[in-house]
């Protein structure tokens, strides 16, 4: 699989820039935090940075390594026996545990009594946390008290898909990493890095139409990306007929006529050629931002042309396509809350 063939296995590697600048000015201040705080949407390579800070600070090769007061070089070397018994989850002193499936009182406690213990090979014992936000609240509070004074030898790294479910006094314990979604651009430069060490030559406009329909996730860009090199799609038509998306591009300009029929016929046609409903209403949402941003005089791409539609007019269909995005899931018929949307903006207009 190319999400785990390819996880980032140094700092400089990590596909999301904002995260990356964050761990590097951690580093260069010095001082290693007791606890960090992973929050952000799934795929977007929380555990990866994880085992790299893990790595890093256990590295036989860096500056960690050479006790030096000035950390500069902070990069694992991925290659001696620390960095390679991390990779291979055979490192000791790295803990990773689940909490959707250790999340009560008992297995806190038993996490507990492991910080106690000094490192057996490393400088660092390091606790990842997954899905931190499972972890019951009798377990949070027997936590509190190891989060307020830690071993200095200890390091807690919790990731979480929901920080809402984190309590407010384990958040001020810790330091925060805002991993958010991927961005578009971000999820190019991985599946670049990705093609570069397959050897596959994939043109910009290919790929960024992966990262547009990756659900913001580079895992779910990588999954995509495998599975169309595995049903050997090579072209943009082939792309759009694999995700479901063949002939959206001209729906916008259907709807600009404003004749009913017309556009009925068009989705039932993609109903019936299988597209996706959902990509479908996200890429709508996507160019009609892109025409209000025009009409406010936001210029974001010089080939964009303007649509016909009135600021009133695209301001009102993106409102009815939202309604219709959530009725998605819960709609018998894929198709029919889109197509009463633009019944109901017909009918205004």
């Amino acid at each position: 699989m190319f999400y785990l063939k390819y996880r980032p296995q140094n700092i400089e590697e990590l596909d999301n820039q904002q995260v990356k600048n964050q761990v590097k000015k951690i580093f260069l201040s010095q001082k290693i935090p007791h606890g960090l705080l992973f929050t952000g949407q799934k795929g977007t390579g929380k555990t990866s940075t994880a085992r790299i800070f893990a790595k890093a600070i256990n590295c036989l090769n860096n500056d960690f390594a050479n006790n030096k007061k000035n950390i500069i070089n902070f990069e694992p070397c991925n290659q001696c026996k620390n960095c390679l018994n991390i990779i291979n989850s055979t490192f000791p002193d790295v803990v990773e545990l689940d909490a959707a499936s250790n999340r009560g009182i008992e297995e806190v406690k038993k996490l507990i009594q492991e910080t106690f213990y000094l490192p057996m090979i490393g400088r660092y014992r390091v606790f990842i946390i997954d899905e931190a936000h499972m972890i019951t609240n009798d377990g949070f509070n027997a936590f509190l008290k190891t989060l307020e004074e830690p071993q200095k030898s200890v390091v807690f790294i919790l990731a979480t898909t929901n920080l809402d479910k984190i309590p407010k006094t384990i958040q001020s314990r810790l330091i925060k990493i805002n991993f958010g979604k991927a961005k578009i651009n971000d999820i190019i430069l991985m599946l670049r890095r990705i093609c570069k060490k397959e050897n596959l030559f994939l043109n910009d406009e290919f790929l960024k139409l992966i990262a547009k329909h990756s659900d913001n996730s580079f895992r779910d860009a990588a999954k995509i990306l495998e599975e169309v090199l595995i049903q050997k799609i090579t072209t943009i038509n082939q792309l759009e007929g694999f995700l479901g998306l063949r002939g959206k591009r001209n729906l916008l300009e259907i709807i600009e006529k404003k004749d009913l029929k017309i556009t009925l016929n068009w989705i039932d046609e993609f109903s019936q050629n299988g597209g996706s409903f959902k990509s479908l209403i996200e890429e709508l949402l996507d160019q009609l931002r892109v025409q209000l941003l025009i009409k406010k005089g936001l210029k974001l791409d010089e080939n964009e042309e303007e649509s016909k539609l009135t600021i009133k007019e695209i301001t009102r269909l993106i409102k009815l396509l939202m309604e219709a995005y959530q009725l998605l899931k819960s709609s018998p018929i894929e198709s029919l809350p889109l197509e009463i949307a633009l019944i109901e903006f017909y009918n205004e207009f």
